[in-house]
């Protein structure tokens, strides 16, 4: 909006700085976290009256959970989204089809993670929506949203490490774009299990592919690097910093010990924002290594459901991989601060394969 206004004054004067995305992705980032920081007390307390007993905690999880995280209301995650929507409709140029799309998927994700936290909380119940169901609305959602981006940007698969190669899929593109981003909504989620756990991991993961939004947005550096050009996809570089302030806003709240969880509200929409992403700049593999913790969360579950069905064993103590760290004795804090340190790592090697190329 603040940049139509700057379009329509034609940049004289100090509006000359909303031609930069650099300056807006910043005001968007202190936007969305003063947004966050302001309205998250009132915002939990609507939500711990409406809630009662807030979230309910597994009975097959670490036991001190239940003592310490019963009653903490859920849905936090609209917090999230308010913070975000408002700052990036205010900073970001609506002209631009990739921001209403990443909008969009953020808030159909978002959207289907809250029907699944108020069936659980209004039932007490940890199952919530059919799997199934939310499975198909997710892929519906992210199939659509591929559509339109691989009308833009066509249907290749790019590989890290090479320059500016990819594999053409055709239609198959839009079948595996989809997949990386229900995929990576899921991963989120199940990462979503410790006061921080996932917040975290995610602004890192925001503040690398707003590096990369940028550099695939710019003809020069995209062509510098040998990447693949994308036209308007610098935009994204300022949804990825609304988003850091939005995650950074709620963390205030949701650090140990939690004020407020995200929920699947919460965890969904940011992993469908960050596969939304990911497609956008054509690098959907990288987000595989930037957020590897995600990933190796998921794992740690398929491995564990496949060991026990097939030899009645289990690999891991308790899935996802940080409840296996509990269950061995780490505390809660050791175990997210060793996390995000891994997501940290993570993150640089993935932007290292910009230059290995």
């Amino acid at each position: 909006m603040i940049k139509l206004l700057a379009d329509l004054a034609g940049y004289d004067g100090v509006f000359n700085l909303f031609r930069y995305i650099t300056f807006r992705a910043i005001a968007a980032l202190m936007t969305s976290l003063a947004i966050a920081l302001l309205i998250g007390p009132r915002f939990i307390t609507l939500l711990r009256a409406r809630q009662g007993k807030g979230q309910p905690i597994r009975e097959d999880g670490p036991e001190w959970h239940l003592l310490t995280k019963r009653g903490t209301p859920t849905m936090g995650g609209l917090l999230i989204l308010i913070a975000l929507c408002i700052s990036s409709l205010l900073w970001m140029d609506l002209a631009n089809g990739f921001v209403w799309t990443a909008l969009l998927v953020t808030l159909g994700f978002g959207a289907i993670g809250f029907m699944d936290d108020f069936d659980k909380v209004t039932k007490q119940s940890h199952k919530g929506v059919s799997g199934k169901v939310r499975l198909g609305l997710e892929f519906l959602i992210a199939g659509l949203a591929c559509s339109y981006i691989a009308s833009r940007t066509g249907f290749t698969l790019y590989l890290p490490f090479l320059k500016d190669f990819g594999l053409y899929l055709g239609v198959f593109y839009i079948i595996f774009a989809a997949f990386i981003i229900t995929g990576f909504g899921n991963a989120v989620n199940l990462t979503d299990g410790l006061d921080g756990l996932a917040t975290m991991p995610v602004v890192i993961a925001a503040s690398a592919f707003a590096i990369i939004a940028y550099l695939v947005g710019n003809i020069r550096f995209s062509d510098y690097l040998g990447i693949h050009h994308v036209p308007g996809s610098g935009e994204l570089a300022v949804f990825c910093a609304a988003l850091i302030g939005a995650c950074l806003g709620f963390l205030w709240y949701n650090a140990p010990p939690a004020m407020v969880f995200m929920g699947d509200t919460g965890s969904l929409a940011l992993g469908g924002a960050l596969g939304t992403i990911a497609v956008v700049t054509n690098h959907e593999l990288v987000l595989l290594i930037i957020g590897g913790l995600f990933v190796l969360e998921t794992l740690s579950v398929i491995i564990q459901v496949v060991s026990f069905k097939t030899t009645g064993k289990r690999v891991f103590r308790m899935a996802p991989l940080h409840h296996h760290y509990e269950k061995k004795g780490w505390q809660e804090a050791t175990v997210v601060i060793r996390f995000w340190i891994v997501a940290i790592l993570l993150a640089l090697v993935g932007l290292a394969t910009l230059k290995l190329r």
